[in-house]
């Protein structure tokens, strides 16, 4: 018979036993409970009812109120009736008394109301004689019966006692055993169970087990002991740092470059909970600030930190490790990996890279503006007049003059975005001003493709905290845009309100729309829609988001693919109130 079936049937007999033992006490006591009540409830009271009239009968002539004592005994046994004769006994009683109270010089009528009462106590007396039998009669059932019922479950526990703790005790006692020769790498060991319960089982799991344990002991230690020797050897030679620890967030092993950026010795890492040592340390702290996160919420870090003599960046990754046990289902976390990769180096080539834009665009500006000036003394007619093949040639050179100095300016400015020094001179800033700025800028460009900017603007707009110069950069930006991607013959929306703290700016193009899977990335720096033949360098947006958001606002697009696209940006407004008060 199996282990559990053994348990099952003895405990469950063991409780149902108890069950019944409890149920049967149960009843016994309420039926003592009843009888006792019987006797204690209505006859006690009566007596006591009885008593306090012949106490009233013998000082009434004393005491004024004990008739009235008397007579409110009695009231409280006419409710009391509970014994056979009881109520012509109650009845004689209220009888001889009311006749009493008219009569108070008969004698004899106190002698009646005394017998009368006497003979209440007799019933009661005689009653509780009764039930006390009764009760007694139950005591003794319920001894009996909880006596076998008791007896029962001693039996059964002992049973339960003698044989359980022999039929799971050995086994469990020969298993220790041979557990504490496997874990002595005694791969050999094996139990002889042969009975078919759990303990077989068990005994037949243990004996695949340490079979396993055998055959890996003999065969595949020695490779994994070199593969482990193999993985440390890379860790080790690695030139980014790399930490790892386990799942309780203790470092199991820290690589040189490790050690040697953070200042500490293998010593004051290695077996030591990784918090404990950033209490201490500060790289060690900023390492491990999103170790507590889920994997999805975490972000590449940028870290600056001073190493090898100078400067270096490193970007920070940590790796969650995964594992499904070999014969399970489930993946189980067994720790961390936090990684530094080096990329100084393309730091350096990209701050090298910027300023080579920003010398290359500032020296250009010089040799447009000659040009610039060279077509405006062509165009003098007093220096002297050009034919129409000439004033083509010279249209065109001014057209790919003013690009090639907006191409300039834009490389510029996001020389400003990705060196981080983005200049601003923020003031009160009038918004018909700017809106008017832009709409001039871009009328021409609009009247050669037919094109009408229709402007909504709210009247008694307040000023807005921004950069003059910046934003009208920003606006005229989108407002060109507009106009290079709207249809010929087409309207230009302009729409301009305010909030409660904010001036939203909103231009809606009648162009083809962007796809879903752009929109995303229309902000990003030098990204162009795939197939658009329109010219641009990828950079206008990606400058206005940084130019807007720098001013505290925020750039948006909202695009339904062949319908057009509206481009939105946010400025804080200027309180008027606030400003008069001041």
């Amino acid at each position: 018979m199996r282990i559990k079936t053994k348990l099952t049937f003895g405990v469950g007999s063991l409780f149902l036993m108890i069950v019944l033992l409890v149920v049967v006490s149960g009843w016994y006591v309420n039926q003592l409970k009843r009888d006792t009540n019987n006797i204690l409830v209505a006859n006690y009271n009566t007596l006591q009812y009885a008593r306090n009239m012949l106490l009233a009968l013998e000082e009434y002539d004393v005491d004024p109120v004990a008739l009235h004592d008397f007579k409110e005994n009695l009231e409280k046994q006419k409710h009391n009736v509970t014994e056979i004769g009881e109520v012509q006994a109650t009845k004689m009683v209220e009888k001889h008394f009311y006749q009493f109270t008219e009569n108070k010089a008969d004698v004899t009528l106190l002698s009646k109301i005394r017998k009368d009462i006497t003979e209440l106590m007799r019933l009661n007396m005689e009653a509780i004689e009764r039930k006390s039998d009764i009760a007694s009669v139950t005591a003794e059932k319920a001894i009996a019966v909880i006596s076998i019922t008791g007896t029962l479950c001693f039996l059964i526990a002992f049973v339960l006692i003698v044989n359980l703790p022999s039929n799971i005790a050995n086994p469990i006692k020969e298993l220790t055993e041979s557990i504490k020769q496997i874990a002595n790498e005694n791969y050999k060991k094996r139990i002889h169970y042969d009975k078919r319960n759990e303990f077989g089982e068990l005994a037949n799991s243990f004996n695949t087990m340490a079979e396993k344990l055998e055959e890996y002991a003999e065969s595949k230690l020695d490779k994994i002991l070199k593969g482990k020797k193999r993985i440390d050897t890379l860790i080790n030679n690695m030139h980014d740092p790399v930490i790892g620890i386990d799942e309780q967030k203790v470092v199991l092993f820290a690589n040189e470059e490790a050690l040697k950026i953070s200042g500490l010795q293998n010593e004051q890492l290695i077996g030591k909970q990784i918090q404990d040592v950033a209490v201490t340390n500060d790289l060690i702290r900023d390492f491990i600030k999103d170790i507590f996160q889920d994997q999805k919420q975490r972000e590449a870090t940028l870290l600056k930190i001073y190493a090898n003599g100078k400067e270096s960046y490193f970007e920070k990754e940590i790796v969650d490790i995964n594992i499904v046990p070999t014969g399970e289902l489930d993946s189980q976390f067994i720790g961390q990996v936090i990684m530094l990769r080096n990329i100084t180096q393309f730091k350096e080539m990209d701050f090298a890279k910027t300023n080579f834009i920003a010398t290359i665009s500032h020296e250009l500006k010089t040799p447009i503006a000659s040009i610039k000036m060279g077509l405006q003394l062509l165009e003098n007619k007093q220096i002297g007049v050009l034919n129409e093949d000439q004033n083509n040639l010279v249209q065109s050179i001014r057209e790919d003059t003013g690009r090639l100095l907006k191409i300039t300016g834009e490389l510029l400015n996001m020389t400003q975005v990705e060196s981080g020094t983005i200049q601003l001179n923020v003031a009160p800033t009038n918004v018909s001003e700017l809106i008017e700025y832009a709409i001039r800028a871009t009328k021409a460009m609009a009247e050669q493709k037919h094109i009408e900017l229709q402007l909504q603007m709210e009247n008694n707009l307040p000023d807005v905290l921004a950069d003059n110069e910046k934003t009208a950069w920003v606006l005229t930006n989108l407002l060109s845009n507009a106009v290079r991607y709207s249809y010929e013959n087409a309207i230009i929306g302009i729409s301009i309100g305010s909030s409660e703290d904010k001036v939203k700016f909103a231009i809606k193009d009648a162009g083809q729309g962007i796809e879903d899977r752009y929109k995303d990335k229309i902000f990003e720096r030098y990204f162009r829609i795939p197939g658009t033949k329109k010219e641009g360098t990828g950079l206008g947006l990606s400058i206005s988001k940084e130019f807007i958001e720098a001013q505290g606002g925020t750039i948006t697009v909202d695009s339904e693919y062949g319908s057009g696209s509206t481009f939105s940006f946010t400025l804080n407004r200027i309180d008027t109130n606030n400003l008069k008060k001041n």
